[in-house]
């Protein structure tokens, strides 16, 4: 009996409430509906303070157990078609991730220099739950996932390629990943994205997944209704394969300043 793949929200593997499934080379597959995408928005906003209130340490140390999670299902990513070559990039990308955890905060924050008897301290903070629509690839998938979860945020993931996201979902479940940090939806990015844009608990969404530039239009004006922080794909498309940097994690970032008076 081939697999069915289910969706993943709250650090489990549901079916869609509709009961809906649709085909992908032979195995069924979920279809997410829009009571799937509002449950996963729940969930990731139910996980958000706990995971923003981990010490950066420990989000990174989970990220490196996903990176050995993904490093022992090699096998099953290699038979849904994922190379050695993106495989071994993959967890690269987990690992140097992972390694900003703790690190993120000093660069972009900081004391500023102020005129007066007083501390000036800039720190950020995650922007809170992100919706993504992920691109095919499962680097793609990664890079726009990791980004997002190392600061803090959690995330509804709309994949491409449902067998890719949920053998990763299961390396979420069986990692230190707690539940609703990451959540997964598989199905059609036109019948669910448009809700997720426009749903009033989501701070920010990443469009790097969406080729079309018309559904691209509708959802940024679907999220202006919220005044949501929109991530638009890059022009010609994102290159995977090449250094990140620190705008993938910054972009999802906001910065907060307090004032302190000295000498009290």
């Amino acid at each position: 009996m081939r697999k069915t793949y289910k969706l993943y929200i709250g650090g489990k593997f549901p079916r869609s409430e509709s009961g809906r499934t649709f085909v992908v080379d032979g195995d069924n597959v979920a279809l997410a509906s829009r009571k799937d995408a509002r449950d996963a928005v729940v969930a990731a906003r139910a996980a958000q303070p706990g995971w923003a209130g981990a010490t950066a340490y420990n989000r990174g140390q989970v990220l490196y157990r996903v990176a050995e999670m993904v490093e022992a299902r090699r096998a099953e990513f290699a038979a849904l078609g994922v190379a050695a070559g993106e495989l071994d990039a993959v967890i690269d990308r987990w690992v140097w991730y992972a390694g900003w955890a703790d690190k993120i905060a000093q660069v972009t924050g900081g004391a500023n220099p102020v005129a007066g008897p007083f501390f000036n301290i800039s720190a950020p903070e995650p922007t809170g739950v992100v919706a993504v629509v992920a691109p095919p690839t499962l680097l793609g998938l990664v890079s726009v996932i990791a980004p997002a979860v190392v600061t803090g945020n959690t995330a509804v993931v709309l994949a491409a390629d449902p067998q890719i996201a949920i053998t990763l979902a299961e390396a979420f479940a069986t990692s230190d990943v707690p539940g609703g940090v990451v959540n997964v939806l598989t199905g059609r990015y036109a019948e669910t994205a448009p809700w997720l844009a426009a749903h009033a608990d989501v701070n920010a969404l990443d469009l790097t997944g969406v080729e079309s530039a018309e559904l691209a239009a509708e959802l940024e004006r679907a999220a202006a209704g919220t005044l949501k922080r929109v991530l638009r794909p890059p022009a010609g498309g994102a290159d995977f394969t090449a250094d990140p940097g620190l705008r993938p994690m910054t972009a999802l970032l906001e910065t907060k300043t307090v004032w302190h008076p000295k000498g009290f």
